[in-house]
């Protein structure tokens, strides 16, 4: 049985006022990818569309030390 089938199965037993907590979950999971999603293509748009003094040229290795990822 699949996991998709398994949530389906439980479903059949949740109480009906449960059902509502269920919902917001699943609404929440769903909408997290098409969030994330629009948000990078927004980032990206913005610096595209920002002027060139803007935009900085930061070497890769000083941003990981800047962020503590070196």
């Amino acid at each position: 049985m699949s996991n998709r089938e398994r949530i389906v199965e439980l479903l059949d037993v949740i109480p009906d006022y449960k059902i509502g907590y269920v919902l917001a979950y699943v609404q929440g999971i769903a909408a997290d990818e098409e969030a994330d999603d629009l948000f990078c293509q927004r980032m990206v748009e913005n610096y595209e569309n920002a002027p060139d003094e803007d935009k900085e040229d930061i070497p890769l290795e000083e941003c990981k030390k800047e962020w503590g990822l070196a």
